[in-house]
């Protein structure tokens, strides 16, 4: 395997050689070496010759190592394709050598929002600036190839003094390297790297593909605890990982079992005390593990590209509760549904929304759309864009939730026609006992009253919030202080009671004895 690598090393120099610059110097030395030694006939042969050589070489290289597989010259980074085939080489070497190597995957944090604040340009520019700090924190005879336009994989060659520690180091330095700012149209940008590396003795004996697999769960890792972070796999890790990789394989046959499906939160105005609506909030009703929040899965249903199935499934059995509500002759006005940055790119959503409104019998107000305020902070897309304002134009409601986290604009409220604003429960919490906290709150419900929206207090835990958040003007209250989210078997009961405490509570101004 080294004797292979070896001679494609050899190519390599070969072709630096002689198709560079370098030539030119080796050329007059020839002729002048060939006049000197043979005269006038000799120099005219060897200038005769001496291309043919070249283009024969050059050709040679050509056959044994094809131009998709070369370095790139203009960035230092290998094809990929060659940079597996050298690490497969390492892999084979390490293992029958007293020498250790190891794999790295450096991830640039906050990729999607550079681009989303600063455009393609100035991300390609960052991306750029990226790939060669990288490259200038490595060893030269370390391998390197370009994952995506944000991410590097590294491999480092088998080493005796190749360890832990050693790895640790590098990823340092790596990371001290990008931390610097980068210069994008006359602003300074800071940035951060998360990264993750697998050392080839933790692996040694499962196989190389299980290495490269290693090294981004030990990536994905990193990445769960927040920018700038190292991770190196390990056992643990592997055992996280394997618990992940089953736990996607089952969210994906609880989707279809209907093993995933909302919880219902109530929502209640704060000027009658009647049940305004229900969130819908994911649960997994897991026949083992008992219930999963969304925090525990959601990540799974996004890697793997099930968000749209996630969503239909949620919409079919809140539309069905909707029914069964109307059945039962209690008026629901309203069911709060979040739809995510992934169904909302589906060009092909209103049509499917429609028909699901259709076959449940149910109107388009009846649905309040819930949406991130960062979809609407960032620039979103012209798919977003068309759908959010599609829903609206059918008669949707477009409920801005966690207001106050993602800075969107106030031309943004009115531009896709939001009717309620959510108000973040970090707003909302101690607010009655927090004067700084209520000047918030006051500031949000101002504005929102100015742009005729309405507004809901999340996370409401205590009466003192609640009767807070009446006094201030805000429409709506939501949070455990009202009622905790519950299977839609419970809604019915729980329902009951809170009329009969609505009814039992005398009003303001009413007369004794009247």
């Amino acid at each position: 395997m080294w004797k292979h690598f070896s001679v494609n090393r050899a190519l390599d120099f070969l072709a630096t050689v002689f198709s560079g610059p370098s030539v030119l110097a080796f050329a007059p030395a020839i002729c002048l070496a060939a006049f000197w030694i043979g005269g006038e006939r000799t120099l005219v042969l060897v200038a005769l010759i001496l291309p043919v050589v070249i283009a024969a070489i050059m050709a040679l290289v050509r056959k044994v190592q094809p131009e998709s597989t070369d370095l790139n010259a203009a960035s230092g980074l290998m094809a990929i394709d060659l940079f597996a085939a050298e690490m497969e080489g390492f892999f084979e070497a390490s293992r029958n050598m007293q020498e250790d190597s190891a794999c790295m995957i450096v991830a640039l944090d906050g990729f999607a929002d550079i681009l989303d604040l600063h455009g393609q340009a100035a991300a390609n520019h960052l991306a750029e600036q990226f790939c060669d700090r990288v490259l200038s924190s490595i060893c030269t005879h370390d391998i390197t190839t370009r994952l995506d336009q944000n991410s590097v994989a590294i491999g480092l060659r088998p080493s005796s003094h190749l360890d832990l520690e050693a790895c640790i180091q590098m990823s340092g330095r790596i990371q001290a390297a990008i931390d610097e700012p980068i210069s994008v149209n006359g602003a300074s940008i800071y940035v951060s790297c998360s990264i993750g590396f697998c050392l080839l003795s933790s692996v040694k004996e499962e196989g190389f593909d299980s290495w490269i697999d290693a090294t981004n769960a030990a990536l994905s890792e990193a990445q769960r605890n927040g920018p700038s972070t190292i991770r190196a796999y390990s056992s643990e890790t592997r055992r996280r990982s394997r618990t992940r990789a089953n736990l996607r394989k089952e969210f994906e046959a609880a989707l279809d079992s209907g093993e995933i499906r909302p919880w219902f939160q109530p929502q209640i105005s704060t000027d009658t005390g009647k049940v305004t609506g229900f969130e819908a909030l994911a649960r997994w009703e897991h026949p083992q593990k008992g219930v999963i929040g969304p925090q525990v899965f959601l990540p799974f249903a996004e890697q793997a590209e099930l968000m749209e199935r996630f969503g239909q499934a949620m919409r079919h059995h809140a539309f069905a509760a909707m029914q069964k509500w109307d059945h039962a002759g209690i008026g629901v006005p309203r069911i709060g549904i979040n739809f995510s940055s992934d169904e909302l790119r589906d060009p092909a959503l209103m049509d499917r929304l429609k028909w699901e409104l259709d076959q449940h019998d149910l109107t388009p107000d009846r649905l309040a759309v819930e949406i991130l305020e960062t979809v609407f902070s960032r620039h979103p897309d012209d798919v977003i864009t068309r759908n959010v304002i599609g829903l609206s134009s059918l008669g949707c409601c477009i409920d801005l939730d966690d207001f106050g986290t993602g800075h969107a604009s106030i031309a943004s409220i009115k531009r896709f026609d939001v009717s309620r604003i959510k108000i973040d429960r970090s707003f909302v919490a101690k607010a009655d006992k927090d004067a700084s906290q209520q000047q918030l709150v006051s500031a949000i419900l101002t504005m929102a009253e100015r742009l005729n929206v309405e507004t809901l207090a999340e996370g409401v835990e205590t009466p003192g919030e609640h009767a807070l958040m009446a006094q201030l003007g805000c429409d709506h209250v939501q949070g455990f202080g009202i009622g905790k989210p519950m299977p839609f078997e419970k809604t019915l009961d729980w329902m009951a009671a809170h009329r009969n405490k609505v009814g039992g509570v005398p009003r303001i101004g009413r007369q004794a004895g009247s």
